[in-house]
């Protein structure tokens, strides 16, 4: 018996707005009369890192920083999310869409389509940073390396990213299910838009109103404020705040000259591709 094909894919790199599009699509699923609580929105949307998955899936606790281990075990832990026999099942993942010593990391079997979330890699980089506790050198350097993964802690098993360019190839392929592609600036800029186009995409029927509050209880604001009351169960121990700032632009003054013309040189193509080159 075939698998169900029920994964929506929510994929970006880290630190482009795939969080804020989970709360947004938690807000309009709910449809409720206050804004989802943030540490709830995994409910409605899980994790193809999540640690304790892949202990459930081998049955004992694994070493997580096995990452031979943790591959081998992906099949059988998306298996596990598609069996509830859901029409719809979001799964968020900063995986490239490829394979990682010849496992593949998103199977079609399992896929029904995707959302692919992309930010201006300039600014990306400046919250990537940030969450990481890395320096801006050290991640234009990362953005480069075919090999770039983010290492398992307690939490999450190994995430395969590769290059900035190359993640953002391999989801915007033409790829054997529907994916939408969507800018994190038109989100910020016409949210109306960009939100009211993935819930087409994914088939859900969009109430303008219904769409407005989502968008309001989805706010940076909002975010912000329930993070300062309560905290946030995926901010990094590396970082003050998860929700910092939701704008764009800031490489303008933030980020070093030399540094700007580096990430312009070794991702010009798909960085014109999108928008984000102004020369």
């Amino acid at each position: 018996m075939n698998a169900p094909k029920s994964i929506v894919w929510l994929a970006s790199y880290p630190k482009s707005g795939n969080t804020w599009t989970r709360i947004f699509l938690a807000n309009y699923l709910m449809n409720a009369d206050r804004p989802v609580p943030i540490n709830q929105v995994h409910r409605f949307g899980m994790g193809d890192s999540i640690a304790k998955t892949y202990h459930m899936v081998a049955g004992r606790q694994i070493d997580v920083s096995d990452y031979r281990l943790t591959l081998s075990l992906r099949e059988r832990v998306l298996g596990a999310i598609v069996a509830n026999k859901a029409d719809i099942n979001f799964v968020k993942t900063h995986n490239i869409n490829g394979a990682a010593l010849g496992v593949p990391l998103i199977p079609e079997k399992f896929t029904r389509a995707a959302i692919y979330i992309i930010r201006n890699p300039l600014d990306m980089l400046l919250s990537y940073a940030r969450h990481y506790g890395m320096s801006h050198e050290e991640t234009v350097t990362a953005l480069t390396r075919i090999e770039h993964s983010n290492a398992a802690d307690e939490t999450t098993v190994t995430q395969f990213l590769g290059t900035w360019s190359g993640h953002v190839q391999s989801w915007t392929a033409r790829l054997p299910y529907p994916v939408l592609t969507v800018r994190y600036e038109d989100m910020l800029e016409k949210p109306q838009e960009s939100f009211g186009a993935m819930l087409e995409h994914i088939g859900m029927p969009v109430d303008p109103a219904r769409l407005e509050k989502a968008i309001r209880f989805s706010s940076f604001d909002e975010l912000s404020s329930q993070e300062k009351k309560g905290g946030f169960v995926e901010s990094s121990p590396k970082n003050e705040r998860f929700f910092s700032r939701g704008s764009s632009g800031q490489w303008h003054t933030e980020l070093a000259p030399k540094l700007v013309k580096q990430v312009k040189r070794d991702h010009r193509k798909v960085m014109k591709k999108y928008g984000y080159l102004d020369d």
